[in-house]
This record gives structure tokens, sequence and C-alpha cells, in this order.
């Protein structure tokens, strides 16, 4: 811990050795260089003789990616939920877990009203299945929504050697999936967050190592296994999954060109796989929405005016009265999608902005290694993959938002792109390359595991890398002390007019059978309705903005919070 918080010293006299923090920082890179190079010759027999064992390998990189999380509990806990994203993917798993696809409306819908939460003719998260099924997996089995973010971390970074595998050889797979491991472990946004990308990356490494291997042998697991890639992607991003599925069609007919005949009982297969999930999407949405057609979100759209329609359509007008928070919500979407529709320039300017996104698929070192690449794409493959890259790249600037989790399926591509740049280098550039990025890893993992809070604020702006630490909004504090008091609680959440994006209130699936149930504070004489409704309650009032946020005993007072938004 000392050496990380030497490191504020930029003053070298300030210390014995006279070193200042570049200084240290330059020592520690050069000792840690110097021991990855000595340990990569030392462990490359054995690397080979594992590579070449898929089992053995894949079992090895889902337990580096999901120990050394673990590691890290005692700084970084089980996540905290904050925030809209966080609560609608609960509330859906916590709705799968009871093996249903929504939940009967409340008599009071009016205290429960949350962004991204449909009240009415449901109540129910507006998220496609995927990331829930996830998380609900986790808490079945293992009591705790988190380790299914996990598993998916761990089951991506294993299923990426597997894909590389159709792709490079054994050894060359394995180095991607250890790379995978560095770049989308532990330390990863997706990690650290119940809304990441792992489900939809995984859907991404099926349908990107099936192919391979069915234009080898066209074989019905291989098949299945198309489908099941494809399937996953239309319950986790239904959108992107177009894109996917255009990409798997070029593919197949570019490889089959001559004779497609051979392959029918895969295309079967895979048919038949997608056909299912299709089918769950259709229960989902006339769960939900009472309508086979109308997927939640686009119910939530026309709702509440949020998600923000495609760039190309005009802004969506809510149909409901909005929550502060919800109008919050609304009116930046409205203002990221911009009054009007899209121009020519705005599209491409959109575009290049997001280049700057590329940083989170790629660790610097790999930069360089896109130099050696370029010459792979004579070979048609690689061509096609850069190819789905691009159209994925186009398709999704369609929308106005972009997170890395929108086209989490391109992630192996991305290991992809650096191995077989890796592969085109020298063998000291490519030990170099390849140690900086272990250098990178171990330098943030080890201050991260060193709990040094004086540094980490400082540090967090400075890196792609995000692990959630301490408890800034006062979550934790509040739900500790509710949980501590006796019988059932009811807690009304009142906003300050200063209030900014965190939302408050999230319940269960079954609401009036919760420990603890949030809601809105509508004033003493609406909130006498929710109070009579839960007699035994005991009554809370929750100030998120004051400073500190203040959980206190309920004392009645006229607070009205809703308002029409036109």
């Amino acid at each position: 811990m000392y050496l990380f918080r030497i490191f504020r010293s930029f003053v070298p006299l300030a210390n014995p050795w006279g070193f200042g923090a570049s200084d240290w920082l330059v020592l520690g890179l050069a000792i840690l260089l110097v021991a990855l190079l000595f340990l990569t010759k030392l462990a490359a027999p054995y690397a080979h003789a594992i590579a070449k064992r898929p089992l053995l390998s894949m079992g090895l990189l889902f337990a580096l990616a999901t120990l050394s999380r673990l590691l890290l509990l005692p700084q970084s806990p089980v996540l905290i939920p904050s925030g809209a994203d966080d609560f609608g993917y609960l509330l859906l798993a916590d709705t799968l877990s009871h093996l249903r696809l929504a939940n009967p409306a409340h008599p009071l819908p009016q205290f429960f009203e949350a962004v991204f939460i449909l009240q009415q003719p449901t109540y129910a998260s507006i998220y496609p299945l995927g990331q829930g099924i996830v998380l609900a997996l986790g808490q079945v089995l293992f009591g705790s929504y988190w380790v299914g973010v996990l598993l998916a971390s761990g089951a991506f970074c294993a299923l990426c050697y597997w894909m590389l595998r159709a792709w490079v050889a054994p050894i060359w797979a394995l180095l991607g999936g250890l790379l995978a491991a560095i770049q989308f472990g532990p330390l990863n946004p997706w990690t650290n967050s119940y809304w990441g990308g792992f489900v939809s990356a995984m859907a991404g490494c099926l349908v990107f190592g099936s192919l391979p291997r069915l234009r080898e042998s066209p074989r019905l697991g291989n098949g299945a296994l198309l489908g099941a890639g494809l399937g996953l992607q239309i319950l986790t991003r239904p959108f992107e999954a177009v894109f996917l599925f255009l990409a798997a069609v070029v593919y197949l007919l570019a490889a089959f060109r001559k004779s497609l005949t051979v392959m029918w009982k895969s295309i079967a297969a895979c048919a038949g796989v997608v056909v299912a999930a299709g089918a769950l999407t259709l229960f989902q949405n006339k769960a939900v929405t009472h309508s086979w057609t109308t997927m939640p979100y686009m119910l939530s759209r026309y709702q509440y005016g949020v998600p923000a329609t495609f760039t190309f359509q005009p802004n969506a007008v809510p149909h409901r009265p909005l929550t502060a928070e919800q109008k919050l919500d609304y009116q930046a979407q409205a203002i990221i999608h911009g009054p009007g529709t899209d121009s020519l320039s705005e599209y491409f300017s959109r575009l290049a902005y997001r280049f700057r996104y590329l940083r989170f698929f790629l660790l610097p070192p790999l930069y360089f290694v896109i130099v050696p690449f370029i010459p792979s794409l004579r070979q048609w493959r690689f061509a096609w993959a850069i190819g789905t890259m691009l159209l994925f790249a186009l398709g999704t600037n369609l929308y106005a938002y972009f997170y890395p989790q929108y086209i989490a399926a391109l992630t192996c591509l991305f290991v992809l792109i650096s191995v077989q740049g890796l592969r085109a280098l020298g063998d000291t550039p490519r030990k170099l390359a390849v140690s900086l990025c272990a250098a990178s890893f171990l330098f943030w993992f080890g201050l991260y595991l060193s709990g040094a809070d004086d540094l980490l604020p400082i540090t967090a702006q400075q890196s792609w890398y995000y692990i959630n630490r301490g408890d800034s909004q006062g979550r934790a504090a509040a739900a500790q002390k509710l949980a501590q008091a006796p019988g059932r609680q009811l807690v009304f959440v009142r906003y300050a007019e200063s209030h900014r994006f965190a939302e408050w209130i999230h319940n269960d699936a079954d609401i009036d059978s919760a420990q603890t149930i949030w809601a809105n504070d509508l004033g003493t004489e609406e909130n006498d309705k929710l109070i009579h409704y839960f007699p035994q309650r005991t009554v809370w009032l929750m100030e998120p903005d004051a400073q500190p946020p203040a959980l206190s005993p309920y004392a009645a007072t006229q607070t009205p919070v809703f308002e029409i938004v036109h």
C-alpha cells in the first residue's frame, strides 16, 4: 500500500530515495516488465500444453476472471444497485426468478413510478430477457444477483478462447483469452454493474466461433451453436441482433455459395433455436404489454417518452404523468436526440465522436498491433470481420445514445484483431506489447487491491477501468438502517428541487410482500392512501439530495411531485 501512496509525492526530496511520482512509476513498470518477460519464457512450455486442452484452458480462464474479482471483495464488496438501469434489470431478474414474465399491476401504481419500469398494463421492466436470465440464475443458485454477473464475466473469457480456436492456433487462442481476462475481467465496468454487456458478448463468441466451424464441418451441433448465439443476441439486444444475423448470412453465403444444400441440417438446427428465442420474446411481449408485437421498451417510449427514438424519427412524446426523476431522464434523452431528425453531417459527426470508445475494447499497447493486422485483410474472413464491425458501427449510429454494450457482440472480434496483429509482430515486440498490457492491468489491480482511498478518486478519471467503491450516495447506509429496524418498512422518497439523475424508487417483483417498499412522496393527502394500504409498516422519509442523504421517521408534509411533460 505504501508503494501506491508514495506516488502522491511529486517532490523528489520528500522520500529517502529522492524519487518523485514519475520515478516510482517508471521503476515499478520496469520491474513488472522484466518479471513478466521472465515468467513468459518460463511458462511457455506449459502454456502450449494447456492451450491444446480446451476444457482446461476454458476452466482456467473462467477461474482467472472470477477469482481475481473475488480477491477485491474486501475493498470493493458486492455491488450496491444504484440507478434506473440497475433497478430495471434487477426487477426483471426478480420477476424471472418467480417463474413469470410480468407482474400484476399494483392498485396504487402512482407511488411506484420509476425510470425504465412499466406500471400499466402490468408491473414490469422494459428490458429484454437475456441479462435478466443471467441475474436470476445468480440469485436462484447462489442467492446473489451479482454472482450472475461474475459468472457471465468468466464465461465470456472462456468462450473467447473457444471462439479463437476456430480462427487461430491453440496457443494464440489462449493468449487471446488471457487478454480478454485482462481487459474485460475484474476491473471492467461490465463486471461492476448489473446492466453490462457480457451476455451479448457471449452471443458474439458463439456466432463468430461457430461460423468457421460450420465452414469446416457443417454438423448439426455447430448449427445449433450458431442458433444459440443468434438467439441469445435476440434475447439481449434485439436491434443489434439484426446486424449479427446479416453478418452470419453473408458469411454462410460466401462459404457455401456452391453447396448450400450440404448444410441444410445445420441451418434447420440453427433456425430451431432462433425460433425458440423469438417465441420467448413474443411471450414476454404478450405478458408485459398484452400485445404480441409491442415490445416493453416500445410501450415505455409511448407512455414515458423513453428510451429515445432513433435519430431519423422525431422525439417521443410522453402520454403519462412523469415523476421528477422521469422528467429529468426524458429531457436528457430528448436533448441528446436533438429537436429534429438526423442530417447527414450530424450522423457522421456522431460516428466520428464514437471512435474514442475503441479504447474500451483495446488496451493502449494493442492499438499498435492494428498496423500489422492490416495485411490480414487479404483473407476474406478477416475482411468479413472488419465489415461486420463497420456494419455495427453504422447501424448503432442511428441511435443517439451509445454505450459499449451496444456492440458487445463484437468484443471477441476486437480480441481476434489483437491476436492476429500480435502474430504478425516479431517475438521481442510481441512480448513487449503483451507485457505492457499485463503490467498496466497489474498496476491498476494492485492499486484497487491496496485500498488506497485517497488515491482512487484521482485515478478514477485516468482509466477506463472501473470498480464500485464506497457509498457516496448513502444507499448502503440507508439499507442497513432499514434492515436493523423491526418489522417491515415503507419509505417515501422526497427529491429536492436540485435533484439530478439518481433513481431511488426500486421494489421487488411482489411489492406487497417486500421487506422494504420504496415509494414516491406525493404529499400528505396522497401518501395517507399508501400508509392506510400498508397499516403494519413503519413509515420513513428518504431525502437523497440532502448532504449527507437523510433517512428519518416520516412526518406528513404536502410535497407534490407529479407534472405532465408536453
